[in-house]
């Protein structure tokens, strides 16, 4: 069964067909790196590297490229607003370099630990400034900027094709124009290429230019850094269903005025995580970090699979009692691992001694059609618009099936994995021990605690906390977590 993608650009189902044969060329829209990116931000991205996995599952030779937004991101997508970088700054009394130094490194940390695969490119804007500069020029040569107080834009009028991500039509574009945003634009949907020091009198990252010493635009960049990345034509651009309306629609327009052609074949967008019944924003003041979580007591991979629970384009509402059921599903699933690998004799210490003793276990064809058959109707569901939930259930159907044998159970679960981002083959059966003595003792002081029997309680505690184990009381019920 071959690759199919909802493409936002045609608002339609389409056969993934790449431009070159065998490869699957990618960018993803990376952080911009003033605070701590948050949960919501986080399952962006284990949507796009659950498309890379299935990219690499379907036999692509995958590039995948991030941007880090160290520079010039105001905090209204429409070149209004604070620059966040200078507000973070001068928040947290540190200078921009190591506000974005920082906060990069606390975002990669996440990114890791909700089992996202390293992009093979990472680009940070400020070392790719000379390409966002020579893109500019192109596109002024083309004759699709103006320059006014002092900064230089590009001009959607020039540009017919503007809006067509987005579906934005000639008559609300120029209704638009009669809302004043900027009285140096033309149109309120032009957007700035290049700022001057105009525009902030204490702006810190400054470059020279032909159009003076200023620094790029938010949008520019993405378009430089892929193009120097992936060439000038490349398959696939992703980012969250926010970024449709403004950034990625001028993307298109600036690329493609630079180039004359088209840019991106296929676009996706993941939809928002719900905190409340409201999208999870930084500028909301309604979001929780992975650190968040951690403190709580929950494994990064219990949020993992709580995003592996919905389809990428549903809006996911987020809730304690949801990621209760995750980790719980999830700890589940790996009891289960742990006996199928206690079963075969394999122990997750040393994965590539697992892998020679499961594939010499695995060897005997009877059963092994069965779980392939499992292994083919998963790969189907995530070939068909990254269907996850409905391959989970799949995996679910494997792991219960107990007529078919725990190697052959194994060898399709480990496939499955690759696309779900687990980390299954890691488990090790003696780990659970632990967990399954940990919750036994939660309940025991569970019931001491009905009983009114508080000094048992507290002594339990107290118990857990000197093997390491820290218990946390809170609305939702008890927690654990290892200090």
């Amino acid at each position: 069964m071959s690759l199919r993608l909802h493409n936002t650009l045609s608002r339609g189902m389409e056969e993934f067909v790449p431009m070159t044969q065998g490869k699957a060329c990618m960018y993803t829209c990376g952080p911009t790196v003033y605070d701590f990116a948050h949960i919501g931000n986080l399952r962006t991205y284990v949507f796009e590297d659950v498309l890379r996995r299935v990219l690499e599952q379907d036999g692509y030779n995958v590039r995948h490229v991030m941007n880090v937004t160290d520079v010039g991101h105001l905090t209204g997508d429409a070149d209004d607003g604070e620059d966040k970088m200078l507000k973070s700054s001068r928040e947290k009394g540190m200078s921009v370099w190591e506000i974005a130094a920082f906060y990069t490194d606390a975002f990669f940390r996440h990114f890791r630990e909700v089992g996202c695969a390293m992009p093979h490119d990472v680009c940070r804007a400020t070392e790719h400034v000379p390409e966002m500069i020579g893109l500019i020029s192109r596109i002024e040569a083309g004759g699709f900027t103006y320059s006014a107080g002092g900064n230089l834009y590009f001009d959607i009028s020039r540009f017919p094709g503007y809006g067509k991500l987005a579906l934005l039509d000639r008559q609300e574009l120029q209704a638009g124009a009669r809302i004043e945003v900027d009285p140096n634009k033309r149109n309120p949907h032009d957007f700035v290429l290049w700022f001057t020091q105009s525009k902030f009198g204490r702006q810190a990252m400054l470059w020279d230019s032909p159009w003076g010493r200023g620094y790029p635009g938010w949008h520019i960049e993405c378009s430089a850094m892929s193009m120097k990345y992936l060439g000038e034509q490349f398959d696939i651009h992703c980012g969250g269903v926010d970024h449709i309306p403004v950034h990625h629609t001028n993307e298109i327009a600036q690329s493609e005025a630079a180039t004359g052609r088209k840019w991106v074949n296929y676009w996706l967008h993941g939809e928002f995580l719900l905190m409340a019944k409201a999208k999870m924003a930084k500028s909301a003041g309604n979001f929780v970090t992975l650190d968040v979580l951690k403190e709580k007591g929950y494994h990064p991979l219990d949020y993992r699979y709580l995003l592996l629970t919905a389809h990428y384009r549903s809006q996911l509402q987020f809730g304690y009692e949801a990621l209760d059921a995750a980790r719980s599903a999830r700890r589940n699933m790996e009891e289960r691992v742990a006996r199928l690998k206690a079963d075969v004799g394999i122990g997750g210490v040393d994965p590539a001694a697992d892998e020679r003793v499961l594939a010499a276990e695995a060897a005997d064809p009877s059963g092994r059609e069965a779980a392939r058959a499992f292994l083919s109707r998963f790969r189907a569901h995530v070939d068909e618009d990254l269907n996850v939930p409905r391959a989970l259930a799949e995996t679910w159907g494997l792991l219960k099936d107990e007529s078919i044998a725990p190697a052959h159970r194994l060898e399709a679960l480990y496939a499955m994995d690759a696309v779900l981002g687990l980390d299954l083959p890691a488990v090790k059966p003696e780990s659970l021990t632990l967990e399954a003595e940990v919750m036994a003792r939660i309940a025991e002081r569970e019931q001491a605690r009905k009983r009114k029997d508080f000094a048992s309680a507290d002594r339990i505690r107290e118990e857990l906390r000197q093997t390491g184990v820290i218990l946390e009381d809170s609305p939702e019920g008890v927690r654990w977590r290892r200090s």
